[in-house]
């Protein structure tokens, strides 16, 4: 087919084939890179062999031996051959669409293979053909109609670009001249149009490589644009708190990416905090696939970042606020005190806390039930909210606990007005019958500390203070101040003292009313503060209030311990209910006892302490199971435990010392028989406190209480407490043999006094004999 052609053609081969060449290395990076697709690939190939049939073309018109012009023909007819069989898939991958490859290439490739021989057997040697020319004419038409054929099916209905017309055309041209170059075959025309025949279609098809790389490359740099949106919108959405500065940034972004400014945001709430995001042009028909996507990210970058901005504020306000009353709680109650303090010390205002508390709130509960308690808490928060103003704040503190900010507040007795009016709307609000509302009332000045949790600690001081004289509301006052500076004091040195191990135990003896023998001793708290001791008189309330008499009942656990090694005497230990609301008060026992024999050990508890606390009856059970004695304690002060007695884990009952001082009188004579004979009949033991005079020890013998102690029979000591001598009354003779009087009088010795300096007055005649 090939044949002599002039220079100049010989030179546009080589020129087209470059040109070919240098779009393969384009198409190849195409190719390679992340937008590759199916179109992509059979392009390289159909320029590949393009550009190889206008490389062999010019070889062939600059090479003069025979031999090497006959194997470059025979290697245009092979390369014309792939390229029909390349067109197949790539008609296909350029349509989208078309019948199924398999059979078209089939049919090309047996023509191709019969073209191939007929370069090795002649076909003037082959029985049957007329001509070698002919049948190779023959079988070139036959293979390009089938190409042709393929091309009409695949592209008879798709809808052509400007690009695909073009290269129809050229295809169209060059399938011309190649028909053309075939059948002039041996002139010189027919020569050049089989050597320039590839030119039209490698420039279009060049051509539509040129356009597809231009719009991979704009789409390239479109996805990157995307990213970049969508990186800098989600940036934006962690670090800012305004939904639709996000919505409209979103916005811009798509419109500036997509270079479409008819595209517009919207954002939509749905039910419980859901929100949904759109975007979207005015010809939604006209995006691109991954056009959409990238609308849609957006989308749901902006309705996620809605979402977590309302749960955010959700969280943030029940953080706040209290869930029942709506009211703000306890710790904005604290940053809104703390700004109004830090302002009117700018200011140089005063500032006012009032307390207050529902007197009845936990009779409405266990009445009405824990529904009509809820409404009662609603219902007083409705009431203060209504006072909330610029310079007024309400918030819900515990519980039944309420208070009430006033920045710019008045005087102490406009304050006090300010409480009654409260207290009065809270009566008409609830009802004239019913719960009541106590007030304290604290005012901060200017000249103070900014201490927002004194004023808050001052206004609650005042309103215990109200409710313990049941006078409705009261001021803190300078008593009150100085009573509470007091006590600061004395919990910062107790504090000290608890850290410093200072709480030592002094034992007070327990002893046999008839022989005064010591039968065992009971431990005793002191504060050992320098030189003085402090009695429990002046701490002990505070200590259960504060927690440290848990540390502290610890301590004289471990103090009975020793002392039980050192006297050979059974003791007695008080535990307080604080101590009885630790969930591991038996492993702390058992540390501090350290494997001692429990039955050596009496554990004393109040009575009210025993009524009031679920608790105790289980861990008392169990230290009586381990062979500690139970004794109750105060016994006598309490209710309802005559009838509750038979089913108390109790071994003792220790008469309180009310009952002893009044030993002298018939009532009191009469309370300690009938405790005498409930023992009895429960088979406990009975010891008597506060025995303070031989009169009193006399009256004991005559009813039968087996057991005393008391400042006259031992006061307490560090040491081991020693028994004195007490002088016989004469007014009183004790109903006994002279052989007993006689054994009672060997028996008793002389008393080594031990004076005790106290630090807050008093003595230990007057002090308890408890912890």
């Amino acid at each position: 087919m090939l044949g002599d052609v002039p220079l100049w053609a010989t030179v546009l081969q080589f020129l087209a084939a470059g040109l070919v060449g240098g779009f393969c290395v384009l198409q190849w990076v195409w190719w390679r890179g992340a937008l590759r697709s199916e179109g992509s690939t059979w392009s390289l190939a159909l320029s590949v062999t393009m550009g190889a049939l206008l490389l062999v073309g010019g070889l062939h018109g600059v090479t003069e031996s025979p031999p090497v012009r006959a194997v470059l023909e025979f290697g245009h007819a092979q390369l014309l051959g792939v390229l029909a069989l390349v067109a197949l898939p790539a008609t296909r991958a350029f349509g989208g669409r078309g019948p199924r490859v398999r059979p078209w290439a089939v049919a090309v490739g047996v023509v191709l293979a019969l073209r191939a021989a007929l370069w090795f057997w002649p076909a003037e040697q082959v029985p049957g053909v007329p001509g070698g020319r002919a049948a190779a004419v023959a079988l070139l038409f036959v293979m390009l109609a089938v190409v042709v054929g393929y091309v009409v099916a695949a592209l008879g209905r798709a809808r052509l670009t400007r690009p695909g017309w073009t290269v129809a055309a050229a295809g169209s041209t060059s399938l011309v001249m190649l028909g053309g170059g075939v059948l002039l075959a041996g002139r010189p025309l027919g020569a050049l149009l089989t050597a320039l025949w590839p030119l039209p279609f490698a420039l279009g098809l060049e051509s539509l490589a040129f356009v597809r790389l231009r719009r991979a490359q704009s789409t390239a740099r479109r996805r990157e644009l995307m990213r970049d949106a969508l990186a800098a919108v989600t940036n934006t959405a962690w670090f800012h708190r305004d939904a639709d500065a996000v919505l409209l940034q979103a916005r811009d972004a798509a419109r500036r990416v997509l270079g479409d400014p008819s595209v517009e945001a919207s954002l939509r709430p749905l039910q419980r905090d859901r929100f949904v995001a759109d975007l979207f042009p005015a010809e939604p028909e006209r995006l691109e696939p991954h056009d959409r996507t990238f609308l849609v990210d957006l989308a749901l970058v902006v309705s996620t970042a809605a979402e977590r901005y309302a749960l955010a504020d959700r969280l943030a306000r029940a953080a706040v606020t209290d869930p029942l009353t709506r009211l703000p709680n306890r710790r904005a109650a604290d940053v809104h005190l703390l700004e109004v303090l830090e302002r009117g010390a700018v200011e140089r205002t005063r500032v006012a806390v009032l307390y207050c508390d529902i007197d009845g709130f936990k009779d409405v509960n266990d009445r009405e039930g824990h529904a009509a308690g809820d409404e009662l808490l609603r219902r007083t928060a409705d009431l203060l909210r209504g006072w909330v103003d610029d310079d007024t704040y309400a918030a819900r503190l515990a519980g039944d606990e309420f208070a009430v900010v006033v920045a710019r507040a008045p005087d102490d007795e406009a304050l006090g007005d300010l409480a009654r009016r409260l207290r009065a709307e809270f009566a008409a609000h609830v009802g004239s019958t019913g719960p009541r509302l106590t007030c304290g009332v604290a005012a901060w000045d200017p000249t103070d500390v900014v201490d927002a949790d004194a004023l808050l600690r001052h206004a609650d001081a005042a309103m215990l203070e109200a409710k313990r004289t049941s006078t409705g509301h009261r001021v803190f006052d300078p008593a009150m101040r100085a009573r509470a500076e007091d006590q600061r004091r004395i919990r910062g040195a107790l504090e000290r003292a608890v850290a410093e191990d200072r709480i030592t135990a002094y034992f007070q003896p327990i002893v046999d009313t008839r022989t005064l023998e010591v039968v065992g001793l009971e431990a005793l708290a002191r504060w050992q503060e320098g030189d003085a001791v402090v009695l429990p008189e002046h701490w002990i309330t505070l200590a259960e209030q504060t927690g440290l008499i848990v540390p502290i009942g610890r301590s004289m656990v471990r103090q009975s311990r020793r002392a039980l090694d050192r006297h050979q005497m059974p003791v007695a230990v008080n535990l307080s209910a604080r101590e009885l609301h630790e969930p591991d008060v038996l492993e702390h026992l058992d540390a501090a006892w350290s494997g001692g024999p429990w039955e050596h050990l009496t554990v004393e508890i109040t009575e009210s302490t025993m009524l009031r606390t679920s608790a105790a009856v289980p861990v008392l059970s169990e230290l009586r199971a381990r062979g500690a004695r139970i004794a109750l304690d105060d016994f006598g002060t309490g209710y309802s435990s005559l009838a509750r007695l038979a089913r108390l884990p109790v071994d003792v009952l220790k008469i309180d010392r009310s009952f002893v001082r009044e030993l002298r009188t018939p009532r009191g004579v009469g309370a300690v028989r009938a405790i005498v004979a409930l023992a009895e009949h429960h088979g406990l033991d009975v010891v008597a406190e506060g025995v303070e005079s031989a009169g009193d020890l006399q009256v004991l013998v005559d009813l039968g209480v087996p057991r005393a102690q008391g400042n006259f029979v031992g006061r307490p000591a560090a040491g081991l407490p020693v028994r004195g001598a007490r002088p016989q009354p004469r007014s009183v003779e004790p109903a006994r043999t002279t052989s007993e009087q006689r054994r009672l009088d060997a028996r008793r010795v002389r008393t080594v006094p031990r004076p005790l300096r106290v630090v807050h007055g008093g003595g230990d005649d007057a002090a308890p004999e408890h912890l």
